[in-house]
């Protein structure tokens, strides 16, 4: 349910500010915007106002059709629809998803958008990108000015990485450090992430040891990465379907090292009544070697509902318990965290620092974002596509106002992308035919927006319907 808020209240949010930014550049270039609605409203509204003859006006539940209101197209009809996927800003003389041709007038009045020079209906086409796009850095300036940035420099991960199968599987080994990818030092665990999943890069030079070691990553492994993703994702949507309380894992594909050493023992439980105590250090289960965190979690989850022996270090003693692991897969017991083991790094940022700081995380993610799209068009990527529940998934299932409007900035980026793509019935679609206007001095006939507006929103649909349809399939399948 948290998170089902947290997603409504920021796709809200999102949508309301990208109208803004049509309605802003309409308005500055005295285009009439006859309707602003939150959620589209098909032959009735949860809310209409409307401000005319002085005063203001509202009507709640009501059907669309007024003829009072009508007589007023001067001034705009704000409004709540009860569909609740997007919104709309109605802007005279603009075929839309609100206009057809047959719509308007057979002359151009000088308050409608088609009346206005190429160059001023194209600001009003961007502005609902531009908006976007400066809302999301807004908000990072302000989210590094209140909490700072706390990181975790690779420089300081001296225990070396955790490696998934997959990333083994390239010749990686538990606790490299990793130099450099293409030559070039990461900084953090997210730039080798993007080097190597979303950027495609493939020669790694490693630490093992006292030993410098050249590595050389498979062209796919991308795609082998989202095709492994996929099928762990499936694997522990069945737990959960045969156990309602099982709690699902995420795929790890890389992270810092981290041994498994117990902070605190719940009381009445496997781990407590199996003699564990605080500072033991996990490194087997059932005789197979498991040193960091995510070795035991993992060993852990596959002997649910079962029992284990238990191998850990007490005092420099190596030891042995045997107990039973529920169905949760977990032991009972809390573990010191990263931070217990590797120096993070505080930076604080006065509001004038924030500032360019904001700016270039906002750019870098959506740089990050562009270069990761190419991946949609695999097979492996088109599995991974997902709806409203993929979304909502991003979100956590208990409240932080951080993380909400942290996410709610990262959607915001990926908002002003998808809408800047050359597609009929987005602003990129505009956009598209706009600069084609602008170049050949030609401008394309109503009739022909209104059919490439109808292509780009079956276009629109279908993809809709395929994310979301995942997004069941992956629920119950």
């Amino acid at each position: 349910m948290i998170q089902a808020i947290q997603l409504i209240l920021a796709l809200s949010f999102l949508v309301m500010i990208h109208e803004l930014g049509h309605f802003m550049f309409a308005r500055i270039f005295h285009v009439r915007v006859e309707k602003f609605y939150l959620f589209f409203n098909p032959k009735i509204s949860l809310m209409r106002a409307k401000k005319f003859d002085g005063k203001w006006h509202f009507k709640f539940f009501a059907p669309n059709d007024d003829e009072e209101w009508e007589a007023h197209p001067e001034t705009t009809e704000w409004g709540i629809g009860w569909l609740p996927f997007g919104g709309y800003c109605a802007i005279a003389g603009m075929v839309d998803e609100t206009h057809s041709s047959d719509d308007l007038g057979s002359e151009p009045q000088e308050w409608e958008f088609r009346s206005r020079p190429a160059w001023q209906r194209l600001l009003i086409i961007i502005g609902g990108i531009l908006v976007n796009f400066i809302g999301a850095i807004v908000i990072f300036i302000l989210l590094l000015w209140h909490w700072g940035q706390t990181t975790l420099p690779l420089r300081n991960v001296t225990n070396g990485l955790y490696y998934s199968e997959l990333l083994r599987s390239e010749g990686f080994e538990q606790q490299d450090r990793i130099l450099t990818i293409n030559g070039e030092e990461p900084e953090y665990l997210q730039d080798v992430v993007q080097a190597l999943i979303i950027d495609g890069k493939r020669e790694v030079t490693v630490l093992r040891g006292a030993d410098t070691v050249m590595l050389t990553m498979s062209e796919d492994l991308g795609n082998r990465y989202l095709a492994k993703q996929n099928q762990f994702d499936k694997a522990e949507r069945e737990k959960a379907r045969s156990d309602k309380n099982y709690q699902k894992q995420k795929y790890t594909l890389i992270a810092e090292w981290v041994p498994f050493v117990i902070d605190s023992v719940f009381p009445d439980n496997a781990a407590y009544q199996a003699g564990l105590q605080r500072g033991d250090s996990v490194v087997a289960v059932n005789g197979e070697p498991a040193l960091c965190q995510y070795e035991v979690r993992q060993a852990l989850h596959a002997y649910m509902c079962d029992s284990v022996t238990i191998d850990y270090y007490r005092a420099g003693e190596r030891r042995q318990a045997r107990l039973f692991i529920g169905d949760q897969g977990i032991m009972g017991v809390t573990i010191r965290w990263i931070y217990d083991y590797y120096a993070l790094e505080q930076v604080n940022y006065s509001f004038v620092e924030a500032i360019p700081a904001g700016i270039r995380y906002g750019w870098d993610i959506l740089s990050m974002y562009v270069r990761q799209f190419r991946l949609v068009f695999s097979k492996e990527g088109a599995q991974s596509l997902g709806g409203f529940g993929a979304i909502g998934s991003m979100f956590p299932n208990v409240w932080s106002w951080y993380t909400f409007w942290h996410m709610t900035a990262f959607l915001s980026i990926i908002l002003a992308f998808m809408n800047f793509l050359p597609i009929p019935a987005l602003d990129g679609g505009y956009i598209l035919f706009l600069l084609v206007e602008m170049i050949t001095r030609r401008k394309p006939s109503d009739k022909f927006l209104e059919k490439a507006n109808t292509v780009g929103w079956w276009l629109l649909i279908a993809l809709l319907i395929f994310a979301n349809a995942n997004d069941i399939i992956r629920f119950f399948f």
